[in-house]
């Protein structure tokens, strides 16, 4: 099974847009299995925590990798 990733919202009469470079590539008439994903309200209060508990990870002696050149 392949699988593709696109975003969308669904419109005021319930249907989802598929984009026309991901309609191309599925073929017409097959059977499909539709997966939907919805953000929730509490995905920003974790992206927040994640943060700053990796930040809370940094000490001052981690300042000398700053200096590297990023090439």
């Amino acid at each position: 099974m392949k699988a593709v990733e696109f975003q969308s919202e669904l419109s005021p009469d319930n249907k989802l847009t598929v984009p026309d470079r991901i309609a191309g590539s599925i073929p017409q008439g097959r059977p499909l299995r539709v997966m939907v994903l919805v953000t929730e309200n509490d995905d920003a209060a974790w992206e927040q925590l994640a943060a700053a508990e990796f930040g809370s990870g940094y000490a001052e002696s981690d300042a000398i990798y700053d200096q590297l050149s990023t090439r």
